[in-house]
């Protein structure tokens, strides 16, 4: 083992220490995770909101016990691995070890700690994405044909993953045809590798046919309620926030691309990395959709300056740019994570609005970023539910009932009761259990849609009261109502296959 490697499992180890400790335990999961979680218990080729990779690792996860430990585990897994890609990059650009330790610190002193805290399909995206660069670029060193495949490999797994990475395939094929590199479309194992990827895809893309592309819908609906509310402007300002203790070493990366020698035949990477920023810009991506592209730039500049500071009296620079990282950093630490209580951020709002963390994707102003609070509320929601759940099983089968897939899958997740929680949101209108007679209902109702509840659902029932809300001041949820109606006059499986049909039909 070579003995730069121990530097590199250092950082690793520092890397785990760090997301393990960013996280206030005032705080409770995401709301997107609860929904990736219980993903794990309904294996399948696709899903109405993602790919299915997430179901697997979900699947692990509830194998492993489920507990919070391995929920946060594996995307800071992912985001160690993708430190280790960075290194093998470099690596394999000739870079020194000033140039490796570099570029791993510009990625774990990066806007990676913050999504690599959360189980989303988002972590792994960029390992893929940065891996798929790695084995490009070995293929243009050494025009060996595996790399292709392992190329085609990674692409496949990406588009199982999120089909965000269909950006990265629209912005680096335009890119290869503008270079000397576009021989290798004339490359019979790039098809080889292209039907490699089709093979892996495959279920996915006969899932999306049998259930009429959700995808296609999913996108629409996306585009009319959180894309239309991006700011351009504030997009671009996210990149440089990003990896701000590396922004240099990027810049020298673009730089080194289009005049440094040695990289001569990986000039198509600035123009890839133009058109793919182009891309997300025009369709007013979400500005997070990009991270995947920074890490290879990182290795290309980290490897540039290596070699630009070989001069003696030009070595002073290099212990001053292995700092920055870390000083650059260490005011987005105060403010990027939830290491601070609620009460904290609420009680000192300034920096957060300056950084734009206030914004939701509503394109307004809130108390708390909304991821920190989507981590509130959940546990008190899940509790609540339980004890009224409990009574009304007593006396016959009890549907649990909600207008959303983080309350459906928050309850799911912190029941001590056995609740299984759906909603007619997501991926849980598939997950009914239509062969039970329900006797009794618990419905949980956002603050709006709750008021005439009661007015609407009582004549169906015997007897309906409101059990209670969430009360806790900083959750998302706040205000969310929990109804309870016992001994129904009606068939309600009769009802909710007629609700679950009207949902599809939409698709």
């Amino acid at each position: 083992m070579k003995k730069n490697y121990w530097i590199l499992f250092l950082l690793i180890a520092v890397k785990f220490f760090l997301q393990y400790s960013l996280i206030n335990p005032e705080y409770e999961l995401q709301r997107d995770e609860y929904l990736h979680l219980d993903q794990g218990y309904h294996l399948a080729s696709g899903y109405l909101s993602v790919p299915p990779v997430s179901s697997w690792f979900a699947w692990l996860i509830k194998v492993l016990g489920g507990g919070v430990f391995w929920v946060k585990f594996f995307p800071a897994l992912f985001g160690a691995l993708t430190m280790v890609v960075v290194w093998k990059i470099v690596e394999e650009l000739k870079g020194s070890l000033f140039a490796q330790i570099l570029a791993s610190l510009g990625i774990l002193f990066s806007v990676l700690l913050r999504l690599n805290m959360l189980f989303q399909p988002n972590s792994l995206e960029v390992l893929l994405w940065t891996l798929f660069f790695y084995f490009l670029i070995k293929y243009v060193h050494s025009e060996k044909v595996k790399w292709l495949y392992w190329g085609g490999f990674v692409f496949g797994f990406g588009v199982l993953n999120k089909y965000n990475i269909a950006f990265l395939a629209l912005g680096f094929i335009p890119a290869l045809l503008m270079s000397g590199q576009r021989k290798v479309f004339k490359n019979k194992h790039l098809y080889g590798a292209l039907s490699l990827t089709l093979i892996i895809v495959f279920p996915n893309l006969l899932w999306q046919y049998y259930n009429h592309f959700p995808v296609i819908h999913h996108m629409k609906e996306l585009s009319e309620r959180q894309l239309v509310n991006v700011n351009r402007v504030d997009f671009l300002k996210a990149q440089v926030l990003f990896f701000i203790g590396t922004t240099f070493v990027i810049i020298a990366g673009f730089y080194a691309l289009l005049f440094y020698h040695p990289f001569g035949k990986l000039r198509f990477f600035f123009w890839g990395y133009m058109i793919t920023i182009g891309l997300f810009m025009f369709f007013r991506a979400k500005d997070y959709y990009a991270i995947g592209l920074y890490p290879v730039y990182i290795a290309f500049g980290a490897v540039y300056l290596g070699c630009l500071f070989e001069n003696s009296w030009k070595r002073f620079f290099k212990p001053v740019c292995i700092l920055l990282p870390l000083v650059l950093f260490v005011p987005l630490y105060s403010f990027a994570f939830p290491n601070k209580s609620p009460e904290y951020i609420v009680s000192h709002p300034e920096w957060y609005k300056k950084l734009g963390l206030l914004r939701w994707e509503d394109g307004k102003n809130h108390a708390l970023p909304q991821d920190f609070a989507d981590m509130q509320g959940w546990k008190e929601l899940a509790q609540k539910v339980d004890k009224e759940y409990a009574g009304l099983s007593k006396e016959g089968n009890t549907l649990v009932l909600c207008d959303n897939y983080g309350q459906a899958g928050a309850i799911n997740y912190y029941s001590k009761t056995g609740v299984k929680a759906v909603s007619f949101n997501a991926d849980y209108i598939n997950w009914f259990d239509l062969n039970k007679k329900y006797d009794n209902l618990i419905r949980i109702k956002d603050e709006l849609d709750g008021v005439d509840e009661l007015k609407i659902t009582c004549p169906y029932f015997e007897t309906s009261k409101i059990v209670d809300s969430i009360t806790n001041p900083f959750a998302r949820e706040k205000g969310t109502r929990i109804f309870s109606f016992k001994k129904a006059k009606i068939n309600i499986r009769t009802r909710l296959q007629n609700e679950i049909n009207k949902f599809k039909n939409q698709y």
